[in-house]
C-alpha cells in the first residue's frame, strides 16, 4: 500500500476578498526559493519549519468548511511560501479540491512555474501570479531570483487558457518606476487571460516576524506608498486596457 502523500504546511486560515473570489480556505505551505525584501511571511521561508501533513489531513480540514465555501462563492487557495516548491503535494490538493466541486486558486511567484504540470494547471481555476518587477535588475535585487521564469509561466498560462489575477506590490523606490510599470502593462495587455491587476501597496505588517526570527527587515525605513502614487500606478495599467484595482 502506497505511503500517503505529505507536504510541509505552515498554517491555514479563512479569508474574504484577497485570495481569490468569495470566501477562501487558504492553505499556507512552507518553503520558498525567493527572499523578497518586502515579504510579509518570512516564517514560511524554510520547509523545515513547517508541519508534515498528509493530503487527507488537509482535505479533512477543508471538508469542515466545504458547504460554507460553496455558498459564499469561494473555494480553496494554496499559497505560501511557494506552493510549486512542493508541486506534487500542491497538485494533489488541487485535484482533490476539484473533485469535491470547489473552486481552486494557486498563489505563486511563477519562479518555479516549470514544476507545474499541465494536469496541475488543469485543476487550477485561477492563478494569482505575483510579478515583483518588470525590470530585470530590480527583480534580482528585490527577490534574489530571475524574472524570465515568471514571464515564461505567464505566457504558458495564457496559452493554456488559465485565468490570472496579477499581483503587483508597489514599493516606493523599488517598483514605482513609470517605465517599468508601463513595460509590465504592455506585456500583460498582450495576454488574453489576465482578468485583473491588483496593485498592492507595500506595508510593514510582517516587521515583528522579522524581529522574532532575528532577521533584519531590509525595508524597515522604506515608506508606504501614498494614495497619489498608488492611483498613478493603477492608471498606468488601466491605460493599457487592464482592469487594475
Amino acid at each position: 500500500m502506497a505511503e500517503p502523500l505529505t507536504g510541509r504546511i505552515h498554517s491555514w486560515d479563512l479569508s474574504t476578498g484577497v485570495d481569490g473570489p468569495g470566501t477562501r480556505f487558504v492553505l499556507f505551505v512552507s518553503g520558498c526559493p525567493l527572499r523578497c525584501l518586502y515579504c510579509a511571511n518570512p516564517d514560511t521561508w524554510h520547509m523545515r519549519d513547517g508541519k508534515e501533513t498528509t493530503v487527507d489531513e488537509v482535505m479533512a480540514e477543508v471538508d469542515k468548511y466545504r458547504a460554507f465555501l460553496t455558498t459564499a462563492g469561494g473555494g480553496v487557495t494554496i499559497t505560501g511560501g511557494e506552493p510549486l516548491l512542493q508541486s506534487a503535494f500542491t497538485g494533489e490538493v488541487l485535484r482533490r479540491c476539484k473533485e469535491a466541486g470547489l473552486h481552486t486558486a494557486l498563489d505563486t511567484s511563477g519562479f518555479l512555474g516549470a514544476r507545474a504540470t499541465d494536469d496541475l494547471l488543469a485543476d487550477t481555476d485561477l492563478v494569482l501570479l505575483d510579478i515583483k518587477s518588470f525590470d530585470v535588475t530590480t527583480y534580482r535585487e528585490l527577490t534574489g531570483g530571475e524574472l524570465t521564469p515568471t514571464l515564461n509561466f505567464a505566457t504558458r498560462l495564457d496559452r493554456l487558457g488559465r485565468p490570472m489575477w496579477i499581483r503587483y506590490v508597489l514599493v516606493p523606490g523599488w517598483t514605482d518606476a513609470p517605465e517599468a510599470v508601463d513595460g509590465l502593462a504592455r506585456f500583460l495587455a498582450g495576454l488574453g487571460y489576465v482578468d485583473r491587476v491588483d496593485v498592492l501597496p507595500f506595508h510593514k505588517l510582517g516587521a515583528q516576524k522579522y524581529e522574532a526570527l532575528g532577521v533584519p527587515f531590509a525595508l524597515r525605513d522604506t515608506p508606504t506608498p501614498d494614495r497619489d502614487l498608488t492611483e498613478r500606478v493603477r492608471r498606468q495599467f488601466q491605460e493599457h486596457g487592464l482592469r487594475a484595482l
